[in-house]
């Protein structure tokens, strides 16, 4: 049984309605001098993308769910690690996103190299329990089941379905959630921006994953390179190499953490549960979600493919209205291991 193998292995931001970048946000001081008149016309751009390939209420796509979905039994399956030393992964149903088992743990959480901004601290111990956390980002291949079963609202563009899905906000992520936890009767959610830092960093101290050097950036993660330029030769930040991605990539493209996790750093933002701080000062250290009703924004972390390695760190941070989404901004999944 798939749940006895659970058991023994687990011992800041301007708000903007990100018509076009979340990828481009964070990135330098360029944004922060975007005219209102600009703002204006981006807000009006997005009115009219909403009105023609999304639903206004994100509950609407979720209206018809509880009688429109009637999934087949799923039969969870194992999923052996590639990766030495890291946990072995599972997926509930088939088509459902590959989720690694983390252990619980303690580790520090925030900036402690003295980079970084006042969001980043300051420093705290955060203890962790076993949770389960998806491989990759959620792709438009799995959200296109979401949609098919009347779950999710329609994708507003035609790509490849091993992209991550973008301009998805955090509440539509939520109907996401909400489909995938009544087809495979476990409860999925966002993961906690402390559980998210403890899975990117996945047991390092460094600047990234793979360490303090943030010159192979081309090597390890989606971040705004050669190829970026090229399609947006206005930007001016970034590294010089080239990993072949002018936007999004293909999820699982660059090489996992040490927990056997893809594209934690780089590709698109992801959304986490919380709601946005300003600092970590009186933030929870039990490694659950710091919110509060009604607040208005929400954190996403990583990182995107419009952003220098200065923003793929694993301890930056940013966050956006719950409402908004942009080209570079997705999510990942989180599973709960025990009731």
């Amino acid at each position: 049984m798939i749940s006895q193998w659970l058991a023994s292995s687990v011992g800041r931001s301007a708000a903007s309605p990100h018509g076009r970048p979340i990828a481009r946000k964070a990135r330098s001081g360029a944004l922060a001098s975007m005219t209102w008149l600009t703002r204006g016309l981006t807000f009006l751009a997005l009115v009219t993308v909403a009105i023609g390939a999304w639903s206004a209420d994100p509950k609407a796509a979720g209206s018809k769910l509880d009688t429109a979905v009637a999934e087949k039994a799923c039969e969870a399956r194992k999923i052996p690690s590639k990766i030495d030393g890291a946990p072995d992964a599972f997926a509930d149903c088939a088509g459902a996103p590959v989720m690694v088992a983390l252990p619980g743990g303690g580790f520090l959480m925030g900036n402690t190299l003295g980079t970084g901004s006042a969001y980043e601290k300051p420093p705290h111990d955060v203890q962790v329990r076993g949770f389960a956390i998806a491989r990759y980002e959620v792709t438009r291949s799995e959200w296109a089941a979401c949609i098919r079963a009347g779950g999710c609202p329609a994708l507003p563009s035609e790509a490849s379905d091993a992209l991550p899905v973008t301009d998805v906000s955090w509440e539509q992520a939520q109907l996401y959630i909400r489909w995938l936890s009544q087809r495979t009767r476990h409860r999925y959610r966002l993961p906690t921006e402390a559980e998210w830092e403890y899975a990117a960093r996945a047991g390092t101290v460094s600047q990234y994953s793979w360490g303090s050097d943030g010159e192979n950036l081309c090597r390890y993660a989606n971040g705004f390179d050669a190829s970026g330029r090229r399609a947006n030769p206005q930007w001016y930040w970034g590294s010089e190499c080239d990993d072949g991605n002018a936007g999004a990539g293909r999820v699982g493209q660059f090489p996992p953490n040490a927990w056997g996790l893809h594209d934690m750093l780089g590709n698109v933002w992801e959304w986490v549960e919380d709601c946005w701080h300003s600092d970590y000062t009186d933030a929870p250290t039990d490694g659950s979600a710091w919110v509060e009703p009604g607040c208005p924004k929400r954190v996403n972390r990583g990182g995107g493919w419009g952003n220098p390695a200065s923003s793929l760190r694993i301890t930056n941070r940013d966050g956006d209205p719950a409402n908004g989404h942009g080209d570079g901004l997705g999510f990942r999944v989180a599973r709960d291991l025990s009731p």
